[in-house]
């Protein structure tokens, strides 16, 4: 039995710096290109690790140097990857990101081998490792059909399924039934509910009207904080105010140390303030994961 699985995307990612992001047809001269691990699946998992939970990930790989050196950054990064596939059908997935100075990126994703995450395996994992102490958490850079099964495995085993509704689009309102909490930004909830989320007061009214869908609601507003609905009210919690270097990655760290808090036994309150301090961090560095600490130095052994 597994107390956290994570299900999603992994991806190597390609980050240039630039003054602006080009407008269509133009080219732009960036800084030097700094290589990465990414995919949102894979920071989740690399987030909820660093809080102290390693959870086991589900994910596809493409049979490349590429996907291996993935494979051994996420385990090297405690996380479980001994349930992982990979594929001859497509490369490992990359991710295209431009970053200007004020810290906003833009993002391309090309999904590889993730688009090749299949339903039956992913589920028949799930239900082999969750008990009702479990929580699985997923996003939607893998298919919307591997997630559906994802989540039925989950209901089924009595587990808490958390979803991030990332990238946005249209899902079942049976998976949303499911989600507790659905995870989504300003941006994403704006998709989902239909209405425009451009204010705190905005995202509380949104968050009320997705709590008739889904089980509970969590809405991150990025430097406007975070809010909160449940059964119990809806409610919202400032952001930390630290200096911006990327905002890559700072979701799903976010929702990485949430899913850790939910699997310790916390209550979605406590998660969500783990997940805000985890994104303040995130947004410091360049990258969508963390960099690796340097060793410290080791003091001479005795002849």
């Amino acid at each position: 039995m597994s107390a956290l699985i994570v299900v999603g995307s992994a991806s190597r990612d390609y980050t240039v710096i630039v003054d602006r992001h080009p407008q269509p047809g133009e080219t732009l001269l960036g800084g030097d290109i700094v290589t990465g691990a990414g995919g949102k699946g894979a920071n989740q998992a690399v987030a909820a690790s660093a809080a102290g939970v390693p959870p086991v990930f589900i994910g596809s790989f493409g049979d490349d140097s590429t996907g291996h050196e993935l494979i051994e950054e996420l385990r090297s990064n405690g996380v479980d990857v001994s349930h992982v596939t990979t594929t001859t059908e497509a490369p490992t997935g990359v991710a295209l990101i431009t970053v200007v100075t004020s810290g906003e990126n833009s993002i391309v994703v090309a999904a590889g081998a993730n688009a090749r995450l299949q339903p039956d395996t992913s589920a028949a994992i799930i239900r082999s490792l969750a008990s009702p102490a479990t929580v699985v958490l997923a996003q939607l850079e893998v298919p919307l059909a591997t997630v559906i099964a994802v989540a039925d495995a989950t209901r089924d085993a009595g587990a808490r399924f958390v979803l991030n509704l990332s990238p946005s689009r249209e899902i079942p309102a049976a998976l949303l039934a499911l989600c507790d909490p659905l995870v989504v930004n300003e941006s994403e909830a704006a998709a989902v509910s239909g209405r425009a989320v451009s204010s705190v007061a905005d995202a509380l009214a949104v968050a009320k009207e997705l709590l008739q869908q889904s089980v509970s609601v969590v809405i991150t507003l990025g430097g406007d904080g975070v809010v909160l609905a449940t059964a119990e009210g809806v409610s919202h919690s400032p952001a930390h105010q630290v200096s911006v270097v990327d905002t890559t990655g700072a979701g799903d760290a976010f929702v990485g140390a949430l899913a850790a808090e939910l699997a310790r036994g916390a209550d979605l309150a406590s998660a969500v303030e783990a997940g805000t301090a985890a994104g303040a961090r995130a947004v410091q560095h360049l990258g969508a994961q963390p960099p690796r600490s340097p060793q410290p130095p080791q003091p001479p052994q005795p002849n």
